[in-house]
């Protein structure tokens, strides 16, 4: 792989992973339309770690706060027994969250992408999840705050985030979506969605990197050390970045952008398998 397609997947990893709109069929499906080689395993789990990089950096304050309650600690200390407490109930609750995604990721993750990471089942998932994602958009009343959630919204979140283990659902697009069910406004079924998404990553780069390691000590990777760490460092700003506009894009706006883009996108790769006989290039 040259350092430019790299760079372009790291752009596109950054640009898709809290876009409701699947970062894995995005790097999936990009090589197989240009023609470009597979990064394969360490590449794909190089990007992850960026974008991992850029939500804890992003909401680090927050996982302080929530970490300290949630153990017992009373911070910040100006804070309110509330507020301290409030925090604590949210540190469980997104602790909670994250065991459907774990259990159903421990189990079933090389089953679905060995099984659906073929062109017709993503963009068959890019189409459905976007009409959900209208319904609830539709259908939300919008009202609910980060501490107004519930035991119930937490662990309803997190079984739809299991969901996203299928390429082309979106972890961002489905958690969002299920938050929105739940009457949450845009912006908080976001930020949730992204405090719930943290743990999930980081276990899943946590679990590929002995992989990694093994492969680097063997010679076995194709990709120039310093090529990842580029990648990494890209798919990381451009993360961040895509964050805060995204959380403030949705204090205003709704989801219909990315509803229409799913479904093109969705009808573009159909279109494109059946032209070239149901093979890619």
């Amino acid at each position: 792989m040259h350092l430019y397609q790299a760079v372009v997947l790291a752009i596109i990893q950054g640009l898709t992973e809290f876009l409701p709109v699947s970062s894995t069929a995005h790097l999936i499906l990009f090589p197989w339309l240009l023609g470009w080689p597979d990064g394969g395993l360490a590449f794909d789990v190089a990007l992850h770690i960026g974008t991992l990089v850029a939500v804890f950096c992003y909401f680090l304050r927050d996982w302080v706060e929530l970490a300290l309650a949630g153990v017992g600690v009373h911070y910040p200390a100006q804070a309110s027994v509330e507020e301290v407490q409030q925090n604590k109930r949210l540190f469980w609750y997104l602790v909670a969250g994250t065991i459907p995604a774990a259990i159903l990721g421990f189990l079933f993750e090389k089953k679905f992408e060995d099984t659906f990471r073929k062109p017709l089942p993503i963009a068959g998932a890019l189409i459905l999840v976007a009409l959900i994602m209208w319904w609830a958009d539709a259908r939300a009343r919008h009202l609910r705050t980060l501490q107004q959630t519930t035991l119930g919204d937490s662990i309803y979140i997190g079984v739809a985030q299991a969901f996203a283990l299928f390429p082309g659902v979106s972890r961002s697009g489905i958690t969002i979506t299920a938050g929105l069910f739940r009457n949450m406004t845009r912006e908080t079924a976001a930020r949730f969605s992204f405090l719930l998404s943290t743990p999930v990553i980081a276990g899943a780069a946590v679990k590929e990197l002995p992989k990694i390691m093994k492969l680097h000590h063997a010679g076995a990777l194709d990709i120039p050390t310093s090529t990842i760490l580029i990648a990494i460092a890209v798919s990381g700003l451009v993360g961040y970045a895509v964050i805060a506009l995204f959380l403030r894009y949705l204090q205003t706006r709704t989801l219909k952008l990315f509803v229409y883009y799913r479904i093109l996108f969705g009808i573009l790769i159909v279109s494109f398998w059946f032209l070239h006989g149901g093979h890619a290039r």
